[in-house]
């Protein structure tokens, strides 16, 4: 059975390696870019899991099967590749526990454990004991040590390296230019084959997991899927040797900026969120360029360089050693987010009984990565 893989970030590279290990499929990826490209290589990889607000249904279930996956995943990889993926296993610190909402984080407590996971309310001296780095001002925080931090373009880089261990071609730097429709007037109906750059593909499943580029590809098969661009820019500081406690070095978050302990006394901060047009998230005036316009969606939103100031503000509030640090390099990409329905787009596009989406995974591509692999491959395999 030949399945088409379109779209080579962490979704694409994830879906390819679980599939890599089904009998009798031959894999094949195709994208216009390296692999790691856009949202992949930007993303800080903080994956919140049972400190995430998400209890129940297929939010919190997915996050579940993911976490508990990237245990046994990053071995496998590194010993199917010889590839060091930095993994970082100290957890998450949510900070900014106030009066207010401590009573939600006890409920949240209460209800991980009564599903097998574990968080710990730590109060100010806890807090300053664990992380000194931390400004005393803050009041308390919560502690998630089964919640983790990855690099996302290290893991993208070692799955396709693994997946083609087990077979599978990639194609880096082929566009698709239209795709060929069974003639039949029945419904489903059936896409036969792609035309590419590089010819055509023809596949018994195609799979669309091209984030941003979804939309112009379900164009070609007349149900558009309409995903808009929202970006985030980030930071990566050096202070030269670690913050606090050399030995404990946990991904830092609150009031959504996270601090990523990178090794070598340097520090992602990140990230913003900037939606085009400068319309806000519930702005109903937000003018977003033409469809037509997001085939290509680089460039579209310029970066807002106060706004990551403020970011790099905030998380000196939080740890102010990180007033004196350098930066690095700065970096932004383009997330993608499906408008008017919730994130991600898993399932069959409506209409056709062969092309599966995996897209528009918004701000947690990395983190639900493992689980859509799982889900696309079921649909595949049943």
């Amino acid at each position: 059975m030949n399945v088409v893989i379109i779209g080579c970030g962490v979704i694409g590279a994830a879906i390819a390696y679980e599939l890599s290990q089904v009998k009798g499929l031959k894999i094949t990826v195709c994208d216009r870019q390296p692999p790691a490209q856009a949202s992949t290589g930007a993303a800080l990889g903080v994956l919140m899991g049972a400190i995430s607000q998400k209890i129940k249904g297929k939010a919190w279930q997915m996050r579940q099967t993911s976490i508990q996956r990237y245990e046994t995943l990053i071995p496998e990889l590194e010993a199917l590749t010889g590839r060091k993926i930095p993994f970082n296993r100290q957890g998450i610190l949510s900070l900014g526990l106030e009066k207010e909402n401590l009573a939600a984080w006890e409920k949240l407590v209460e209800i991980r454990h009564s599903q097998g996971w574990h968080l710990e309310i730590w109060d100010t001296a806890k807090l300053q004991n664990m992380c000194p780095q931390v400004d005393e001002k803050i009041t308390g925080a919560v502690y998630s040590p089964q919640d983790r931090q990855i690099d996302p373009t290290a893991l993208t880089l070692a799955l396709v390296e693994a997946a083609q261990h087990n077979g599978v071609t990639f194609k880096f730097g082929v566009a698709v230019l239209d795709a060929q429709i069974s003639a039949a007037e029945s419904s489903p109906q059936f896409c036969n084959q792609l035309e590419t750059t590089e010819g055509k593909i023809a596949a018994d499943w195609f799979v669309i997991a091209a984030g941003l580029g979804s939309t112009p590809l379900t164009a070609k098969l007349n149900q558009l899927i309409d995903i808009r661009p929202v970006l985030g820019q980030a930071l990566q500081l050096r202070v030269g040797y670690p913050l606090g406690n050399p030995d404990f070095q946990p991904a830092i978050t609150g009031n959504d900026v996270h601090i990523v302990p990178v090794g070598g006394g340097d520090y992602w901060v990140g990230a913003t969120v900037e939606f085009p047009s400068n319309g806000d998230e519930s702005s109903p005036l937000r003018i977003f360029p033409p469809l037509k316009e997001l085939a290509n969606p680089e460039g579209e939103i310029p970066p807002n360089q106060e706004l990551l100031e403020s970011v790099r503000e905030q998380a000196i509030a939080f740890c102010p050693e990180l007033a004196t640090a350098t930066i690095l390099r700065t970096w932004s990409g383009l997330r993608p987010r499906p408008e008017g329905r919730p994130a991600p787009v898993i399932g069959k596009l409506p209409g056709f009984s062969n092309v599966l989406l995996a897209t528009g995974h918004y701000r947690n591509g990395v983190l639900l990565a493992p689980a859509t692999a799982y889900a696309i491959r079921e649909m595949i395999i049943s």
